[in-house]
């Protein structure tokens, strides 16, 4: 279905610090990153090769309802209060036998759920029947409201579930490019948040790539694939304010021939089957779909902001930071 090396992922630890200085220098209108050096936004390219999922096929679009009871009683078998689009996670973790299943100390609920995919997925492979499809929708229910694309709250989101009543035509779906537009969307909100909506290894392991001199990550597994694999998250022990006042200090000083803009040059496609088909949309502007949600992705922003066509420009530092214009060709 396209998820495999989502599941395949070690434990990453979470980096609140990194995720706030990122979210703070996002620019919503741009729909990108604005730092000193120019624009910077994560392509279809970066979620390809940083988690594995599928980034070509049909758009996961559509509409989404603020009731979903009727479709929930008959695909998932669950009961879902009316005029609600919300399943109650302990039910559905329940209906999957895994409510016994309790958390690590110091696991996040990032981490918890996604160790509880691991097991539901082996457990589903040993049971056939139509009992297995009805199991496989919850989990699949589970993993995309609470993993993916997950939302605030403990509750799991049902507006993905239309799309799941053919389980054949799941894996059909540019899951890669829905998961681009929602990170988008999580970002546009307040700065404040210290986390991120979705799969938060992503964004780290961006920075890590493209921004390495920060320093916030381990390569520890270089062989491995997809490159979410090869990181571990750097232990920083100091308060959060503090470690996000120095990451920010860092960012303003960053020295522009540091930055990696094409990190991905002379990669190949070893072990990587899903990249083939991946790489004409690699470096277009497209609009990304994630159900009723459709945001642009202007890499053209980037291009303009490689310093090969414009001469310097001054940006103002943090707390009188405003997105400057775009840059005219020389």
């Amino acid at each position: 279905m396209g998820f495999g090396e989502i599941f395949r992922m070690e434990r990453m630890r979470v980096d609140p610090a990194l995720t706030q200085a990122l979210r703070s220098r996002w620019d919503k209108e741009a729909t990108a990153f604005v730092f000193p050096w120019g624009h910077m936004i994560p392509s279809l390219e970066d979620v390809s090769r940083i988690t594995g999922l599928r980034v070509y096929g049909r758009p996961v679009s559509g509409y989404t309802y603020p009731c979903y009871h009727k479709l929930a009683e008959q695909l998932l078998d669950l009961p879902v209060e009316r005029r609600s689009s919300l399943v109650p996670r302990v039910e559905l973790q329940e209906s999957l036998g895994l409510y016994e299943v309790g958390k690590n100390a110091g696991e996040s609920e990032d981490e918890y759920l996604k160790r509880l995919s691991r097991v539901i997925w082996r457990e589903l492979a040993s049971e056939p029947g139509p009992q297995a499809d009805l199991d496989l929708r919850r989990f699949l229910v589970l993993f995309l409201g609470r993993l993916l694309f997950a939302t605030r709250g403990d509750a799991v989101h049902c507006r993905f579930l239309p799309l799941l009543e053919d389980l054949g035509e799941v894996g059909g779906y540019a899951w890669g490019a829905a998961f681009l537009a929602h990170q988008f969307d999580g970002l546009s909100v307040s700065e404040r948040q210290t986390s991120t909506s979705g799969f938060y290894p992503f964004l780290q392991i961006w920075a890590y790539i493209h921004l390495p001199t920060l320093g916030r990550g381990n390569l520890t597994r270089p062989v491995l694939v997809p490159i979410a694999r090869h990181w571990d998250s750097r232990r920083d022990t100091r308060h959060l304010a503090d470690q996000l006042e120095r990451l920010q200090e860092a960012i303003d000083s960053y020295p522009y021939l540091d930055v990696v803009w094409q990190p991905y040059l002379g990669e190949g496609d070893e072990g990587q089957p899903w990249l083939v088909q991946a790489r004409p949309y690699f470096g277009r502007s497209v609009w990304l779909h994630a159900l009723n949600l459709v945001l642009p992705l202007n890499l053209f922003l980037t291009q303009r902001s490689l310093g090969l066509r414009q001469s310097a420009v001054e940006f103002p530092v943090r707390d009188r930071f405003r997105r400057p214009e775009l840059p005219v060709p020389l």
